[in-house]
């Protein structure tokens, strides 16, 4: 048996707009260490995003989240040889872990100049309710869809 799992540490709200989840994302999207150079992309990617769609960028980007973010997903179960594909709700802390990576998976993939134009892009995009973050989405759900016969073998 496994010990007793390590306390969450709280994570610090970041310095614009005083949100964890801004920090939680900014926390995927940084690379070696580089807190602040993170920051000023995210920043710089909700400038732009704002310029695009004339809305704020801070509320499109928790929409384009919240479009992004799965609600189920199937999981692989070995029952009897065979592996069967079962379809499980989503805990809600990975499902805003899902959707953060996601959305800069996606973008890092986009092509662009900068990390924020992708970034931007893929957020307006993610609020229009298209791009390659959404269609993980759309895709997720339809496979567990596919797979609900398997429900009864939920743990």
């Amino acid at each position: 048996m496994r010990k007793s799992q390590p306390k969450k540490i709280p994570l610090a709200p970041d310095p614009k707009f005083n949100d964890k989840l801004v920090t939680r994302f900014v926390n995927n999207l940084m690379w070696e260490g580089k807190k602040s150079g993170a920051y000023n992309i995210f920043y710089d990617a909700l400038d732009k995003v704002a310029k695009i769609t004339g809305e704020d960028g801070y509320e499109v980007w928790k929409k384009a989240l919240a479009n992004i973010t799965p609600g189920v997903e199937v999981r692989s179960r070995r029952i009897g040889g065979a592996t069967f594909q079962i379809p499980s709700e989503v805990r809600p802390d990975r499902k805003i872990s899902l959707s953060v990576k996601w959305m800069i998976r996606y973008s890092r993939e986009r092509n662009g100049r900068s990390m924020s134009d992708k970034l931007a892009n893929e957020i307006v995009a993610a609020s229009k309710g298209e791009g390659a973050a959404f269609k993980k989405k759309e895709d997720t759900h339809r496979m567990a869809e596919a797979n609900k016969a398997f429900a009864h073998f939920r743990v």
